[in-house]
């Protein structure tokens, strides 16, 4: 007996225009999308400008490790004003956040004292809070991620001190799961594959961002808020194991885009049907969760003639 499994098909489209009709809500991952952490790629504000012309409600969802208001300053110096989105939430935020109240989940009774894993030697994840960095895991109640001196820092220049953490058990918050991100036009390591280390070693990691639900549900309860529900809601990023797997968690429509993490995926594909291959094995890799929409760039931009990304029918 033939049975033809119903799969939902991704669509390919020149730009967000295809899809603005569908939608009220958007939620937009930052790097690789928006910006390559130096440059803002072409047309991203004249798409944002059109999401806003039409009252579409826009959050800025990042997995930074540093607050929203330090990266509403950046996105403002790379020339993405505020009036051009409606929020703006980080993962460093949220982090603050719960370090801040200290009374619930992953953040309860964690403690005053911590080791401090940042960018540049950045602390503004911790800055306004009763918490002080120490130097010493012996000194310490717990371990702080929220970014990686990556590429001139290695994952092996990390290692002494994260063995030294665990041998003194310290719980480990992850305020940044990408375990790559974007510079320039390279892939640099993210405060993620310093997480998974850390749990190589035996430690416990608590993540808090993308593709984990606490994240995700603020940016609903952002949007109910407003009147907008999941259902009107889709989120466009760059990265399979965080944009994509995220919204499909919490059932809210997902939209793919080329040019970030996985450029190298589609950078040799000439026509569709190379990059419909290419799609194909990228959603493999993650377990079979594919986007509802596939788009080149962050562009406002014109429908592509009718074509969409199918899967075959099996016998069983």
């Amino acid at each position: 007996m033939l049975i033809t499994n119903s799969i939902v098909n991704t669509k390919f489209c020149q730009g967000v225009s295809d899809i603005s009709d569908s939608y009220v809500g958007f939620i937009i991952d930052q790097w690789g999308v928006l910006h390559d952490g130096e440059t803002v790629y072409d047309g991203v504000v004249d798409c944002l400008k059109e999401l806003q012309r039409r009252k579409k409600y826009v959050i800025i969802l990042s997995n930074s490790g540093k607050r929203s208001e330090v990266n509403a300053e950046r996105l403002e110096t790379l020339g993405i004003p505020r009036n051009l989105y409606n929020s703006i939430i980080t993962s460093g935020e949220v982090t603050w956040q719960g370090l801040y109240d200290q009374n619930d989940g992953y953040f309860r009774d964690i403690g005053k004292k911590c080791i401090l894993i940042s960018r540049g030697g950045d602390r503004s994840i911790v800055e306004g809070l009763d918490i002080e960095i120490v130097e010493d895991p012996k000194e310490a109640s717990f371990i702080l991620i929220s970014g990686a001196d990556s590429p001139e820092k290695t994952l092996e220049d990390y290692e002494p001190l994260l063995r030294a953490s665990v041998r003194y058990r310290l719980k480990a918050i992850c305020a940044n799961p990408d375990s790559l991100g974007v510079m320039g036009k390279e892939n640099i390591m993210g405060p993620g594959t310093l997480a998974a280390r850390y749990k190589d070693f035996g430690g416990v990691v608590h993540y808090i961002g993308k593709p984990h639900q606490p994240i995700f549900q603020h940016c609903i309860r952002v949007l109910q808020q407003q009147d907008i529900y999941p259902g009107q809601t889709v989120m466009i990023g760059d990265t399979m194991a965080h944009d994509i797997l995220g919204g499909h968690l919490v059932n809210i429509d997902t939209c793919l885009v080329k040019r970030g993490i996985h450029k190298n995926v589609f950078r040799n594909c000439r026509s569709l049907s190379e990059i419909d291959k290419a799609l194909d094995v990228l959603i493999r890799q993650y377990n079979n969760v594919r986007p509802k929409y596939l788009l080149d760039t962050l562009v406002w931009g014109k429908a592509l003639p009718d074509r969409k990304h199918k899967k075959r029918s099996t016998k069983r």
